[in-house]
C-alpha cells in the first residue's frame, strides 16, 4: 500500500506535537525544581538572533496547522502569538492537535498536485503540494520542534532522544 499525503503529514505532526508537550512538561517541572522563574526558561534563546522557546512552540504549531490546512484547501487557523506561560504553550499545542485531528485523509487526497503559494519575507514562493510537504513544511516543523528541545536541554532539562521520539 502506498503512503498518502495524509500518512506522511497529519499523524507525524500529531505525534511530534504530543512529544513536544511532554518535553515542555519536563521543562516546567525543571524550572519549579530549580527555583527558576518559568518565564526565564520560556524566553531562553540559543543565541541572540534566534527566537525564544515560546516562539519555537508557536512556529511548530503554525507549521503543522498551516501545512494541514493548505494541503486540505481550507483556511489556516489563526492563533495569536501571546503565550507567555507553560500552560498557555501547552494549550496552543492542544488546540493545534485538535485542529489536526479534524483533517481527514479524504481532504488531502490529490493534494500532492495542489498549488501552494507562500508569502515569505523574501517574496512569494510556489510549490506543488508534494514539494511543499516534503521540502518545506516538514523540515520547517521539525526545525522548530528540535530547536525547542535544544533550548530546554541547553538549560539543563533532563530530556533525551527517547523524549524527542516519544519512547516513554
Amino acid at each position: 500500500m502506498a503512503l498518502s499525503m495524509y500518512d506522511v503529514s497529519i499523524p507525524p505532526f500529531i505525534r511530534a506535537l504530543g512529544n513536544l508537550a511532554a518535553v515542555l512538561d519536563k521543562g516546567a517541572a525543571h524550572a519549579q525544581a530549580q527555583g527558576m522563574d518559568p518565564a526565564d526558561l520560556i524566553q531562553t534563546r540559543l543565541i541572540a538572533d534566534m527566537d525564544p522557546l515560546s516562539a519555537q512552540i508557536q512556529r511548530a504549531s503554525d507549521a503543522a496547522k498551516g501545512c494541514a490546512a493548505r494541503l486540505a484547501g481550507i483556511e489556516v487557523p489563526s492563533f495569536a502569538d501571546t503565550e507567555t506561560t507553560f500552560a498557555e504553550l501547552q494549550d496552543r499545542i492542544a488546540r493545534t492537535i485538535v485542529f489536526l485531528e479534524q483533517v481527514t485523509p479524504a481532504q488531502l487526497e490529490g493534494s500532492e498536485k495542489r498549488v501552494i503559494e507562500l508569502k515569505l519575507r523574501q517574496g512569494p514562493v510556489t510549490f506543488d503540494g508534494k514539494s511543499y510537504l516534503l521540502g518545506f513544511a516538514l523540515p520547517n516543523f521539525y526545525f522548530h520542534v528540535t530547536t525547542a528541545y535544544d533550548i530546554l536541554r541547553h538549560k539543563g532539562v533532563q530530556i533525551g532522544k527517547r523524549d524527542y521520539l516519544g519512547l516513554r
